[in-house]
């Protein structure tokens, strides 16, 4: 009597513990183990507060340089068609390597250490956990943007108030700069976390991720050929100057290719590595 009392509860706790097993499983569960993976890492914030420190310090340093502009004859008409949102948001290269860095810590970190084989087995088909830390990436990186952005246009504004620069909200060449600002910066960490996805390692994501970003546009904008500079204008930071540049003015940065060309190329530099990732990361031992 008791036995046969005994043997439907014992039944019972198997199933409790399998359908809890498969609720963690869900993509929300999955999402928010990323999110504490994410934010509990010293290296996030430190990361974080840097992109945002630079930003904003290349934005006044750039609008503390005005009046010596004004005052050389060579930079003055240049000063006299440039848009304040350029000067607001002139620290997004800067912003873009140090975000870049951690788009790579967010996976190499986990290779690193080797958590990356409890995650994988947490989650067999694997991609939603790469799709998660893109999701969790991109909202830090826009959040970090807002911010940056936000403190930008605070210590710029009394200078540029002095040369009538001061960005118009109302205007829609201000957001396009902001926008834009933001997309660029949401892009290279996406860049990183798939080139880290398929490298697996801190040192060379980074060192690939800055090669892209940094060191090629700088390398080969010293060669006149015509190839290379085909090549260089469709590298990230030459694309992004496409739809972060809305006046006529060198000291933003041109561009020879259109805004909306522009946001495809950045599009296509984000997207690639993160679906080569994907497949790579289904095919391949932890």
């Amino acid at each position: 009597m008791n036995a046969a009392v005994a043997a439907p509860a014992l039944a019972t706790k198997p199933v409790r513990r399998a359908t809890a097993r498969r609720t963690d499983l869900t993509f929300a569960g999955i999402m928010r183990g990323e999110w504490i993976k994410l934010l509990s890492l010293r290296s996030t914030w430190w990361t974080l507060g840097l992109t945002v420190v630079l930003m904003t310090l290349f934005a006044f340093g750039l609008s503390m340089s005005l009046d010596l502009m004004a005052e050389d004859p060579l930079t003055a008409p240049a000063l006299a068609v440039i848009h304040g949102a350029e000067i607001v948001a002139s620290g997004y290269q800067l912003g873009m390597l140090s975000i870049a860095v951690l788009g790579a810590l967010l996976i190499t970190g986990e290779y690193s250490t080797g958590m990356i084989r409890s995650t994988l087995a947490a989650v067999p088909t694997r991609v939603p956990v790469l799709a998660a830390k893109a999701i969790a990436l991109t909202v830090v990186t826009a959040i970090v943007a807002l911010v940056g952005l936000v403190l930008s246009f605070t210590v710029t504004s009394f200078q540029l108030s002095e040369y009538d620069l001061v960005p118009a909200l109302d205007d829609a060449a201000t957001w396009q700069v902001f926008g834009g600002m933001t997309y660029a910066l949401v892009a290279a960490a996406l860049l990183a976390l798939g080139v880290g996805v398929l490298l697996r390692s801190t040192a060379g994501t980074v060192a690939v991720s800055l090669t892209v970003l940094l060191l090629l546009p700088s390398i080969l904008g010293f060669i006149t050929l015509d190839w290379v500079e085909t090549i260089v204008r469709y590298l990230p930071l030459p694309a992004a100057a496409a739809f972060l540049t809305v006046s006529e003015s060198p000291i933003a940065g041109q561009s020879e290719l259109a805004p909306w060309t522009g946001v495809a190329v950045i599009a296509a530099w984000a997207l690639i590595p993160l679906v080569a990732g994907a497949v790579v990361l289904r095919r391949r031992d932890a």
